[in-house]
């Protein structure tokens, strides 16, 4: 069985993944992911199956203490792609030394998006209202 391999990408590469997720309709391209990092340490991370891109996280520091899991996604479900990448992202926060919170959010509509956070020991710690109640955002915090 080939296995999943995770590894930091590039934003060109981060793209290519974000343009095959039906759910991201809303056109994430290089200059949005660009502007979004510019200012801060960051982390693109990307999981690769039979030598095919099939996820990517994409994360940035909002403070010295606080990093943020902004944006990610896979293109294949049901082969561990997700969890990979939570556990990568979360080694390379915590290989870094000043950070001790991961904050994330999700929505209703990504219900197994939030099994996943839930598993990992991630708590919602707010709610945003916003269009109907499968819009909602959810933010979730760990401790590391």
């Amino acid at each position: 069985m080939t296995a999943i391999v995770v590894r930091i990408g590039t934003i060109a590469e981060a793209v290519t993944v974000f343009a095959g997720i039906s759910e991201l309709d809303s056109g994430i391209d290089a200059e949005m992911i660009r502007l979004r990092l510019a200012h801060q340490p960051a982390l693109i991370l990307v999981a690769e199956y039979q030598q095919q891109l099939v996820g990517v996280k994409v994360g940035y520091a909002l403070s010295e203490q606080v990093f943020y899991s902004w944006l990610g996604g896979v293109l294949a479900c049901g082969l561990g792609i997700a969890q990979k990448l939570l556990e990568a992202q979360e080694a390379w926060v915590m290989a870094q030394s000043s950070y001790t919170t991961i904050n994330v959010k999700s929505r209703n509509c990504f219900p197994a998006m939030v099994r996943l956070l839930f598993r990992n020991g991630y708590a919602i710690e707010n709610m945003e209202k916003k269009g109907q109640l499968r819009d909602y955002r959810l933010g979730f915090t760990k401790q590391i």
